[in-house]
């Protein structure tokens, strides 16, 4: 039987405090050995079990800007019991359900996400797709085979915990958590056996007394874009805030937040179509002096070594840096961002503006977790025949629906005490 480090007496956690085992040694989060026992582990790389569950689930310690941090394993979330913090409610709520399996492959062995992707990360001359290939259309018919750019971007925020929020943590998320988060998560992830992060730039916090240093490790992160490789120009992946689309001779040059002088060159002709497939997105940007307007893209190193926009996808967030794809989500998420309850915004990923998903969820209301649905004014038959499937298949579910049409938002459901 594995030692066993008890509660603190009088600890506050007594009643939820979340208790682990290192190797074999089982210790509370709120005990005086826990930082030692963690530290330890995370030195000789051992996998804390979270004993919400028996025989456990496996979880891993991250350095989180220099704190350690024990983290959900990538799509474990259903494992965990449901009163447990790393709890998450079914896949099939959102657009990751058709993804996993196919576009999205768990190692259980590494622990690491198998990703393919709907993109490429070479270009040639010949062949390559032109930069306006993934704008055309309004909506994406999903397949569940490969990862769009929007979609990968949505799964890095989904493994980095960034859909949650509680009313607890108000201004505590900023963009240097949501960079560490980011990369954390991007470090449980590969393509084609390589490790995302390898291809994937995100723009470290910017301290000006750090300039040069961080410019030196942007220069070498960068180093891939100029790599020859068998006749074709490598990309990379870019995850940053869009401070402005400044003005330029032919088309557009997008500036990066925590990016300084570093400058990205969008054809004239890709940026009528970025504004044409992503008008929702920038009109919530534009609209909320909060919101922030975050960039996917695969960039490429031209002749002149001018770096520019292959493809790109972008994703509006509120000031709490969580998705919106709607004025009408917007209005949830500042409903649901004053709750002291945990709730988890849900994301569309590959689905179409014409399918139901759970706009948002609240995993730990009783007596049953609620979904959150938002019929919008747009709803067709077709929606709505969707939107009942998904009520009737989750009866171990409660459902909060907003239907847009008949008015205001109605009011949140309240926690039931069991």
């Amino acid at each position: 039987m594995a030692p066993v480090f008890p509660l603190r007496p009088g600890a506050k956690g007594a009643v939820v405090t979340r208790r682990y085992r290192f190797d074999c040694v089982e210790c509370s989060e709120d005990h005086r050995a826990f930082a030692e026992l963690l530290g330890d582990a995370y030195s000789k790389r051992v996998r804390p079990l979270c004993l919400c569950r028996d025989p456990g689930v496996e979880m891993y310690i991250a350095d989180v800007g220099g704190q350690l941090v024990v983290k959900r394993m990538p799509l474990t979330g259903g494992r965990h019991d449901p009163a447990c913090p790393s709890y998450e409610l079914p896949y099939d709520l959102s657009g990751l359900g058709p993804l996993l399996g196919s576009a999205i492959k768990l190692d259980g062995a590494d622990g690491l996400a198998s990703l393919k992707l709907d993109f490429a990360l070479t270009k040639r001359a010949a062949t390559a797709r032109a930069a306006t290939a993934s704008l055309g259309a309004k909506s994406v018919k999903i397949k569940g085979k490969k990862l769009s750019l929007r979609a990968l971007l949505h799964f890095l925020w989904h493994e980095s915990g960034l859909t949650e929020w509680t009313a607890n943590w108000s201004g505590r998320r900023h963009w240097w958590q949501v960079y560490h988060h980011l990369v954390d998560a991007a470090g449980h992830m590969t393509v084609r056996g390589e490790a995302l992060s390898e291809c994937l730039l995100i723009p470290e916090p910017f301290k000006t007394e750090d300039k040069l240093a961080i410019e030196e490790r942007r220069s070498y992160k960068l180093r891939r874009l100029f790599q020859p490789s068998a006749g074709s120009g490598r990309l990379m992946i870019l995850v940053g805030e869009v401070k402005d689309f400044g003005g330029a001779r032919n088309g557009r040059q997008i500036v990066i937040r925590h990016m300084p002088g570093f400058r990205l060159h969008l054809e004239e002709e890709t940026w009528k179509n970025v504004q044409r497939r992503f008008e929702p997105e920038l009109k919530l940007w534009q609209s909320g002096e909060t919101s922030h307007l975050m960039m996917i893209a695969t960039i490429a190193s031209g002749d002149a070594g001018i770096l520019t926009v292959n493809e790109i996808a972008l994703m509006s967030v509120s000031e709490q840096w969580l998705p919106i794809e709607s004025a009408y989500e917007r209005q949830l998420v500042e409903r649901l961002a004053r709750l002291r309850t945990k709730s988890v915004k849900g994301l569309r990923f590959d689905l179409s503006r014409g399918q139901p998903f759970a706009n948002a969820t609240l995993p730990e209301m009783k007596p049953q977790p609620v979904a959150l649905y938002i019929v919008p004014p747009s709803a067709d038959e077709a929606f709505e025949e969707g939107l009942k499937e998904m009520l009737v298949a989750r009866p171990d579910l409660s459902a909060w629906i907003w239907r847009v049409a008949d008015g205001e938002m109605p009011s949140l459901p309240l926690q039931i005490q069991g």
